[in-house]
């Protein structure tokens, strides 16, 4: 189990190295953070309108929310297609453009599409069981949903990968998932909780700054708050970037052990090889 917590930390350096090199990867989920924005006001505007949920979650409910998922999932699958797709480019010595990651998620849109309408299904199911009174059935909700996340972690690379649909892609992540359970595992969650402290570290230093900010000008303080707000966004771009890159070069490592170009005469070259 070491072995399997250096590789991957190793593996998620090495991700990192790729992104210094190449920050046009961060692009791709600012643009993706841009639409979310708008289709999320588009839902929200009627959701309030309509008062959809007033009555709890019912029938309607489940179809506004079941289309809201479809709709969220199929601009974060694309833009994360894209974002793989421009990162399989790298990994391979290339100098990806936003125009290749673009082509690259347009070619699989039919299987974007379908792989969102699946993960849709999943959201509203796991969401319909986290909103349940008892607690052990909100406790198995989370439980299938970090179950969930983990196994579809490398659909995307898959599907940027493989002419294939979204069933194979997701069956093909699964049996992906058991050559690299140590690295998906630690991967997934050190970014995450790494990333987690650095945001709360930025959250609560641009809190107190904008606290002793507003003791002398209101003016001073909305600036301070502008500037730690984005500099949050700017850590969540980062760790986005990272994320996809990091399923890109994972993906690699399952599948061939074979050490990406951009990575060849480092000292991470290790990371993608198979060990004893």
């Amino acid at each position: 189990m070491f072995d399997k917590f250096s590789r991957s930390w190793d593996l998620v350096k090495a991700s990192a190295s790729v992104l210094r090199s190449d920050k046009e990867l961060m692009l791709f989920p600012v643009i993706s953070g841009l639409v979310t924005l708008v289709v999320l006001a588009t839902f929200l505007l009627p959701m309030f309108a309509l008062r959809i949920f007033a009555d709890g979650f019912g029938v309607g409910g489940v179809v506004f929310g079941f289309a809201f998922y479809f709709v969220q999932y199929s601009v974060m699958i694309f833009f994360n297609c894209a974002l793989v797709g421009a990162a399989m480019i790298r990994l391979d010595g290339g100098d990806p453009t936003l125009g290749d990651g673009f082509r690259a998620a347009r070619a699989r849109i039919p299987a974007i599409l379908g792989y969102a309408a699946i993960a849709a299904t999943v959201g509203v199911l796991l969401q319909g069981l986290k909103q349940k009174d008892n607690f052990l059935v909100r406790l198995m909700g989370s439980v299938l949903g970090a179950a969930w996340t983990l196994a579809t972690f490398l659909v995307v690379p898959v599907l940027v990968s493989r002419d294939i649909g979204p069933i194979d892609a997701l069956k093909q992540s699964v049996s992906l998932l058991k050559r690299t359970w140590g690295e998906n595992a630690v991967g997934q969650v050190g970014i995450g909780a790494a990333f987690g402290l650095i945001t709360a570290a930025v959250a609560i230093v641009g809190f107190g700054l904008a606290f002793l900010a507003a003791q002398a000008s209101f003016a001073l303080a909305i600036v301070v708050g502008a500037v730690a707000l984005l500099a949050v966004l700017l850590v969540g771009v980062y760790q986005a970037a990272l994320s996809g890159i990091y399923s890109a070069a994972l993906y690699r490592y399952a599948v061939s052990h074979e050490t990406p170009d951009a990575f060849r005469g480092t000292d991470l070259e290790h990371a993608f090889l198979p060990k004893a």
